[in-house]
């Protein structure tokens, strides 16, 4: 008897600490939302923010030598702001950690063709989170005002980052479509918000920096080679 008396408090502590873990979860994942949402613009409100150090586009998936379609969203508008002239420097932050995938060249390539000029785009090889996006655009790129692109979803974790970091920050959604998977990754990005909340927290470098890369310069300087 004092045996099951035992199990069934264990049980009950944990069945406490569980709900108590989910609130945490919940709780942390609603403050970034409600933090940031003022910071998402929308196109009328673009010629109020003024003397912005550079655009950032947050890499996808890349098919091939293609952009996936949330990619190519995200960089449409990006090229978007660029043309409006609220900035003329741009960074593509992605994934380039493996020969035979390259994120950022994949961006870049996309904007020249659009017509932007190559000095004007920077690339952020080791954008490998967003969490190392935005620490590395202000680290590397020493940006303190910035504009970010990428779907809504994904926009309060990045603005709420920079907020940590001390980086004035904007966001714009890409959303001009439905995505595939789409529920999948707003489920996911509850945790991802939960995990970057304690990054930002901490103010955890990523691991990879490097030698300073001021956006005075040309853009070309970050071309593969």
């Amino acid at each position: 008897m004092k045996e099951k008396t035992i199990i069934k408090k264990i049980l009950i502590y944990m069945i406490i600490a569980f709900a108590l873990m989910v609130i945490a979860l919940i709780g942390i994942d609603a403050f970034v939302i409600m933090s940031t949402k003022n910071q998402i613009l929308n196109e009328k409100e673009y010629p109020k923010i003024t003397d912005v150090d550079c655009i950032v586009v947050l890499g996808a998936a890349i098919w091939g030598d293609r952009p996936s379609p949330m990619l190519e969203d995200r960089l449409l508008e990006g090229i978007k702001l660029y043309e409006s002239g609220i900035s003329n420097r741009i960074i593509m932050s992605g994934d380039h950690g493996r020969k035979g995938y390259d994120e950022v060249s994949v961006m870049k390539s996309f904007a020249i063709e659009k017509g932007v000029p190559s000095e004007d785009i920077f690339m952020d090889h080791a954008g490998f989170s967003t969490y190392d996006s935005i620490y590395r655009a202000k680290e590397i790129f020493k940006a303190k005002k910035i504009i970010i692109i990428t779907q809504k979803y994904h926009l309060f974790r990045a603005i709420y980052i920079a907020n940590q970091l001390g980086i004035e920050a904007y966001g714009v959604g890409s959303d001009p479509r439905q995505y595939v998977g789409a529920t999948q990754r707003e489920l996911r990005e509850i945790l991802a918000r939960d995990k970057d909340f304690f990054k930002s927290m901490f103010r955890l470098k990523p691991i990879y920096l490097g030698d300073p890369i001021p956006l005075s310069g040309s853009g070309d300087i970050t071309n593969d080679n």
